[in-house]
C-alpha cells in the first residue's frame, strides 16, 4: 500500500477511536473487517499506531499544538510504530521538518502529567499509595505493551509439554514466575492454528487471572459458581481444577458475553460447565442455589484499570462517577453471592481494578457487614495452590499484583470462609 494511502487510514481509524464512544478494540477489529485488504504488517503498524496515542495521549496531544492539518494526522506522525522510511514517504517537505523538531523536545524536562500520560483523578490515589518511585515505575509499564500469556490445560497436557510443542513451532514460551499452570511468550504469534491451541491444551489467559482462579481451590465432586463469567477464562481453569466433574455454573448478565464461551468450552473437553445468563444478582436461580455451594468466585465487573497495558483507552473512558456507580454494583454482587455458600465454603471477591475504592474498601465492608465470613491468610492460600513466592503478591492480608511488579495485568483478591 502507498505510504500516503496508509497514513489515511491512520488517521480515519484515529479519528474513530478517538470518539471513545466504544472499546478501542472492538473499534480497530471493525475497521480490519471494513479494509479486508490490508495485510498483517499493515494491520499491526495502524493498530500499534493507535494503541501508542492511547497510551500517550496527553503528552502526544501537547507535541501536536506546534503542527498543522487534522489533529488525528498529526498524532499519527508522532505515534508511528510502522517504518520510518515508508512514513517519510508520505510526509510533505514542512511535515518532515516539523516532526524532526519535535523530536528534540526532551521529554524528560514536560510537566508530570505529560510523562505519567493518566488523569488527574486516577494519578492521585495511585501516587498517594505507591510513593513516587513506585507510581512513576507504574506509569512506565502501562506505556509498554503486555506479555502474552497461556494457562495450560491439565486435563490434556502438561506444562512441559506445551512448551515443547510451541518450541516445535517456533515458539519460545517460558513458565510463569508465579502460576504453576502458565506460559509466557512475547510479542503476538500466531496461535490459533497451532494443534495445541485448538485441541484445548492452551488458553489464553493472563497469570494473574489464573492465580484468582487458584485461589479459589476447587475441587473433585464440589458444586462451583463462577459468579461473573463473561467469556470464561476463569471458569475454564476452575472446570480443569475440578477434573471434569461435579457441577460448575457459569453465570452471567450477559448472554453474549458466555456466547463467547461456548468455543473455548468445545476445545476444553470439559462436560461440568453448565452456562446460565442471569437477569441480575437477585435472579430466581441465585436464590435456589442458596446455602448449596461449596465455593464461589465474585470476578466483579470494574473499571478495568489494571489492564491499561492491554486497553489503555480505559483510563480516557472511565470517571470517578463511573467508578462509584461500580462500587454499589460490586457491594450488591458479593452480598448476593455470599448467599450462596454452605457452611465451610469458600469465597473469593477480585478485580483487575489498581483502586482502593474498588478493592480494599469492598473486602472490608463486607467482612464488617458478615460476621458469619473468616477472612483466610492469601498468602497461606496462594502456597497451598502450589504458587511460587506466594509471599511477594500479598498486600495487607490481600492478593495485589501490579504490571510494573508482577508482570501480570493489576488485579485484586480476598478470600473468606463462612463459619461452620
Amino acid at each position: 500500500m502507498h505510504p500516503n494511502a496508509l497514513l489515511d487510514l491512520s488517521t480515519e481509524l484515529l479519528r474513530a477511536v478517538l470518539k471513545f464512544d466504544a472499546p478501542a478494540d472492538g473499534v480497530v477489529s471493525a475497521f480490519f473487517r471494513k479494509h479486508k485488504a490490508l495485510g498483517q504488517r499493515e494491520r499491526h503498524t495502524l493498530a500499534e499506531t493507535v494503541y501508542t496515542v492511547l497510551r500517550q495521549r496527553p503528552l502526544l496531544q501537547h507535541l501536536a499544538q506546534s503542527g498543522s492539518g487534522a489533529i488525528e494526522r498529526r498524532l499519527s506522525l508522532l505515534a508511528w510504530q510502522g517504518s520510518e522510511t515508508f512514513l517519510r514517504g508520505a510526509l510533505a517537505p514542512h511535515e518532515q521538518e516539523w516532526l524532526a523538531q519535535v523530536k528534540q523536545i526532551d521529554r524528560a524536562s514536560l510537566a508530570p502529567k505529560l510523562r505519567h500520560n493518566l488523569p488527574d483523578w486516577l494519578a492521585e490515589p495511585l501516587l498517594a499509595r505507591l510513593g513516587e518511585p513506585g507510581f512513576w515505575a507504574l506509569a512506565g509499564s502501562m506505556n509498554e505493551g503486555a506479555p502474552l500469556d497461556l494457562r495450560v490445560n491439565t486435563l490434556k497436557a502438561k506444562r512441559e509439554e506445551v512448551q515443547a510443542a510451541l518450541l516445535q513451532a517456533g515458539i519460545e514460551a517460558l513458565p510463569t514466575p508465579y502460576s504453576p499452570l502458565g506460559l509466557r511468550v512475547e510479542g503476538k504469534p500466531a496461535l490459533t492454528k497451532l494443534d495445541v491451541f485448538a485441541g484445548g491444551a492452551v488458553e489464553v489467559q493472563d497469570e494473574g487471572s489464573q492465580l484468582l482462579a487458584l485461589m479459589l481451590d476447587a475441587k473433585r465432586g464440589e458444586m462451583v459458581v463462577d459468579f461473573c463469567a463473561g467469556a470464561g477464562g476463569k471458569t475454564l481453569a476452575l472446570g480443569a481444577a475440578m477434573r471434569n466433574t461435579g457441577r460448575l455454573y457459569a453465570f452471567d448478565v450477559s448472554g453474549h458475553r458466555l456466547d463467547n464461551l461456548k468455543p473455548r468450552l468445545a476445545r476444553s473437553g470439559l462436560s461440568n460447565v453448565h452456562p446460565a445468563q442471569i437477569v441480575h444478582e437477585r435472579d430466581e436461580r441465585i436464590k435456589r442455589l442458596a446455602g448449596k455451594i461449596d465455593r464461589v468466585l465474585v470476578d466483579a465487573p470494574c473499571s478495568g484499570l489494571g489492564t491499561l497495558r492491554r486497553n489503555p483507552d480505559l483510563k480516557w473512558r472511565q470517571s470517578p462517577q463511573a467508578v462509584v456507580e461500580l462500587q454499589a454494583k460490586q457491594r450488591a454482587i458479593l452480598d448476593s453471592a455470599a448467599r450462596l455458600l454452605k457452611p465451610g465454603g469458600r469465597l473469593v471477591y477480585a478485580t483487575c481494578s489498581l483502586l482502593e475504592a474498588e478493592n480494599e474498601q469492598i473486602a472490608r465492608a463486607f467482612g464488617e457487614a458478615h460476621q458469619d465470613f473468616v477472612s483466610l491468610d492469601a498468602a497461606e492460600v496462594l502456597e497451598k495452590a502450589h504458587v511460587a513466592r506466594a509471599g511477594e503478591l500479598v498486600e495487607q492480608g490481600f492478593v495485589r499484583l501490579w504490571p510494573q511488579q508482577h508482570r501480570t495485568d493489576g488485579f485484586f483478591a480476598a478470600v473468606w470462609e463462612r463459619k461452620k
